[in-house]
């Protein structure tokens, strides 16, 4: 049988903030993430930015419009104080319920995410806390996102629009903690807090990988998601093993980091390596697990791809899109990161699904 390819994109920004992302509500403050943002703002500023925000960043509109466009799947980025027991966060389970009553109007699957833990599992500002990683080293942060995963399981594991709930986003490998530069890319506002900060180690991975399984599996059948972490090879022999049912692997695949490694490349290049790093590794590891690619988009950082405009800049990202779509052909599905971008102009085009799609960027 054909396997139907899932097309989606995720809510990134909504329910779990990155400044660069979506500025506005960090204004007038030196926050560079949500947890410095969060002890900046006072309690009826705070109230009231968030309200605006989270009313406004994602509506009901967006799902019609993803529908029409045949998209059928949503992946969203929650935090661990998504049911508001957490200060000095404020909690987004009613604007969570607000996109399941949307999805199920609309024939659209959700797939809750929880992107945000204590102390951060990789120090990016898109995990709350920048430079800091040290979610793994305290057993009672590690409970607290256990509790938020059972919580998901408890509240949402029978909903009919629910595909999925996916453990942890993006836990840091050591490869990709070095790749990065994480604590020069994301410098900690509080030193001392980050001292300690490492990448999160396999085994430790694993263990919570189990305990997250059992506790959600004893809750729903929900198919259970598992970041690979930057290691897809650690899970053979683990995830496609015993005690493991109805899971699938997220892996996120940007091609943005090739420009890291080879700053120089042309376009040609970056095609060479979609097809090969990105293609050969979805045909290699989906003979094992179902994949998902939870997160792409067509940025290349290149610098010589920075001054492109109108019909070269089209070419230039509908052929990077078609490559893409052609690697995940293995993959059970993708999600586009992401519904919107109101970031720097020289790159928002590329990061925001509706307006690459209005330009012509992707074939969709």
């Amino acid at each position: 049988m054909t396997q139907v390819m899932l097309r989606g994109v995720n809510l990134g920004g909504w329910l779990a903030l990155e400044k660069w992302m979506s500025p506005a509500i960090f204004a007038g403050t030196d926050a560079e993430d949500e947890t410095h943002l969060c002890l900046a703002l006072d309690d009826v500023v705070k109230q009231e930015r968030y309200r605006r925000h989270r009313d406004t960043w994602v509506t009901e509109s967006d799902f019609v419009r993803l529908a029409a466009r045949g998209l059928e799947l949503v992946r969203i980025p929650v935090p661990f104080f998504v049911f508001g027991d957490h200060r000095p966060f404020l909690g987004c389970a009613d604007h969570l319920d607000r996109a399941f009553d949307w999805a199920e109007r609309h024939g659209i699957r959700l797939l809750p995410e929880l992107h945000v833990v204590p102390e951060s599992q990789n120090g990016f500002d898109g995990g709350g806390l920048c430079g800091v990683c040290r979610f793994h080293q305290d057993p009672a942060h590690v409970d607290i996102a256990l509790d938020v995963l059972e919580q998901l399981a408890i509240r949402y594991g029978d909903h009919p629009s629910l595909w999925g709930i996916e453990v942890l986003n993006e836990p840091v490998s050591r490869e990709q903690w070095e790749l990065l530069d994480v604590s020069a890319r994301y410098p900690p506002a509080d030193a001392a807090r980050a001292t300690g900060s490492e990448p999160v180690p396999t085994a430790f991975l694993k263990d919570f990988y189990r305990r997250a399984y059992e506790r959600i599996r004893a809750r729903s059948n929900a198919r259970v998601v598992f970041h690979d972490g930057f290691r897809m090879s650690e899970w053979v022999g683990f995830l496609d093993g015993a005690g493991f049912e109805n899971i699938v692997v997220d892996t996120h695949l940007y091609v943005m980091w090739h420009t890291l490694e080879a700053p120089e490349s042309e376009l040609a290049d970056y095609l060479a390596h979609v097809a090969r790093r990105f293609g050969d590794t979805l045909r290699v590891y989906s003979a094992h697990f179902p994949i998902l690619v939870g997160e792409w988009n067509v940025d290349t950082k290149a610098p010589k791809a920075a001054g492109l405009a109108g019909a070269v800049r089209r070419d230039y990202a509908r052929r990077l899109a078609a490559a893409h779509l052609a690697a995940f052909a293995p993959a059970v599905g993708w999600c586009y990161w992401s519904i919107r971008n109101h970031g720097p102009a020289c790159v928002a085009d590329l990061w925001d699904l509706t307006r690459a799609i209005e330009l012509g960027y992707l074939p969709v």
